[in-house]
């Protein structure tokens, strides 16, 4: 089973390849595409208390649903990357410390506050 980001962008673009769908997958409909899948994650949410959204992954059918949502979402952003060119662990790591500066620990610990509100 791949685990590596590479590994799993290999098993993507392979799925999309065999299926010649790379042709459908300009930045702009990948970007779509990803709203759209994270609109389904937030689906599962709609209409439930906190406590019901919480217990959903403790559920088989639910932790099920959860999943293939999240999965949906990490394709799809993988793809974005790929044809972006993005280092998706080296993005990270510098937003990473760009919300550092503007969340120092000192400011922000405990509080849910925007940085500019701080």
């Amino acid at each position: 089973m791949p685990d590596t980001l590479p590994d799993l962008l290999n098993a993507v673009l392979a799925f999309r390849d065999e299926r010649h769908w790379a042709q459908f997958h300009g930045l702009k409909h990948l970007m779509v595409s990803l709203c759209l899948e994270a609109a389904e994650v937030l689906e599962l949410s709609q209409w439930k208390s906190d406590a019901e959204t919480d217990a959903l992954p403790l559920s088989p059918e639910g932790y099920e649903a959860l999943s293939d949502e999240c999965a949906d979402v990490f394709a799809y952003l993988l793809l974005i990357a790929d044809k972006a060119n993005i280092d998706l662990g080296a993005a990270l790591r510098r937003k990473l410390a760009k919300n550092a500066l503007k969340y120092p620990i000192e400011k922000s610990i405990g509080r849910r506050e925007k940085y500019s509100q701080l």
